[in-house]
């Protein structure tokens, strides 16, 4: 018997071995998954933000509404182990994760309160005395509000934007554009043409 016994000692060591083999495999790997999602949810939560602006970036442009697709459902955040380690568990999901018209209406509701980029382009150009580049305005956009994103590729498209609206003037000095408000190339315009009358 004592042969039988030391069998069954040795099987259930090896199976011991193998259970927990096996569970460090587990955990590793819904780790490994796990920040991959977080990772993706971050992208996926971004890609909305851009989403949201671009569609308020056309409205104000004025351009027709076209077809918008609905944002893709958000991806549901796994489930935890309740007996995890203590010191391992997560925050919960921030409530960025909420989809459909309401988390848009939400979303959009603090930037209806500050002024679109098309008023900020605007504004800058009507205070600048001289033709800017996107670049330029780009920089002095960021630097004047720094709580928000400025793309040079999105301040470009809103100068073309006021420019087909005729609140823009745009200018070619060799390979450089250069953007003027209308008031201001106006002003500008009558100015020399009353110095060069005197």
């Amino acid at each position: 018997m004592s042969e039988t016994t030391a069998h069954t000692t040795e099987l259930a060591s090896q199976y011991s071995a193998q259970v927990t083999g096996d569970l460090e495999r587990n955990l590793k790997e819904q780790e490994r998954l796990s920040s991959e999602i977080e990772t993706l949810q971050e992208k996926l939560a971004a890609l909305r933000h851009d989403h949201t602006i671009l569609v308020n970036l056309q409205q104000a442009l004025g351009n027709p509404a076209a077809p918008v697709a609905e944002p893709v459902t958000a991806v549901p955040v796994p489930r935890r182990k309740a007996a995890a380690t203590p010191g391992t568990a997560k925050k919960p999901a921030p409530a960025k994760q909420r989809t459909g018209k309401k988390a848009a209406a939400a979303a959009s509701a603090p930037q209806l309160a500050s002024p679109t980029l098309v008023d900020l382009v605007r504004k800058h150009l009507a205070d600048q005395r001289e033709p800017r580049s996107a670049a330029e305005i780009t920089t002095a956009l960021g630097q004047q509000h720094p709580e928000r994103t400025v793309k040079s590729t999105v301040v470009r498209t809103t100068l073309e934007g006021l420019v087909a609206k005729a609140q823009a003037l745009r200018t070619k000095q060799g390979t450089s554009v250069f953007y003027t408000a209308l008031e201001t190339a106006a002003s500008a315009a009558g100015a020399q043409g009353s110095v060069q009358s005197a």
